[in-house]
């Protein structure tokens, strides 16, 4: 008999537990209504609210379970998912995508060098990305952290105008990293 690996037990996968209680599944004696649709907002019992949501032919959903008593609004499930996914995509385009190029150094990086490097540095901080210039030691080359202090230190002097240093010089492991970000104009 053919052996076929590991014995893996099956397990049925869950439907995903809805993040709002509505209607029945709201096991509270008391709810706080709000909403647009609701002539005098308040403190009803759970029955009074759900034959209200009854009568309009919408849902009771529980919208802040934590209140006390819950705070629940009588609307049309299905509409209120729809455009609670519309506004997390909205907030998702307009969250700021942070961009960080990396420039890297030798401890004896030479003036031409620092220069072509240093242009770089300058054209990404135009574009608003972050700069991460490191330095990088190998070897016995770590014998002249204090050279690649001082590049790192004369980098951020040069980007001045442009840019922020948001993290000195700092030493970790075999390379020495700095952080500076666009100006915000």
């Amino acid at each position: 008999m053919k052996r076929r690996g590991p014995r893996r037990s099956y397990q049925p996968r869950r439907e995903q537990e809805p993040e709002h209680r509505i209607n029945h599944k709201i096991r509270v004696p008391q709810v706080r209504l709000v909403g647009d649709n609701i002539e005098n907002p308040g403190i009803y019992p759970l029955r009074e609210a759900l034959r209200i949501a009854d009568e309009m032919e919408l849902d009771l959903v529980e919208i802040s379970p934590k209140a006390d008593p819950p705070v629940c609004k009588i609307i049309d499930y299905s509409k209120f998912l729809y455009q609670q996914k519309k506004k997390q995509k909205e907030m998702k385009a307009k969250a700021v995508k942070v961009v960080v190029k990396e420039i890297r150094f030798g401890p004896q990086t030479d003036e031409h060098d620092f220069n072509f490097k240093l242009k770089h540095a300058e054209k990404f901080l135009k574009d608003g990305a972050k700069v991460k210039a490191f330095v990088f030691f190998k070897g016995r080359s770590i014998l002249f952290k204090e050279q690649g202090e001082i590049l790192l230190l004369k980098l951020a002097t040069a980007l001045e105008e442009l840019g922020t240093v948001e993290q000195m010089p700092k030493l970790e492991g075999k390379r020495m990293t700095m952080y500076i970000s666009p100006k915000k104009k």
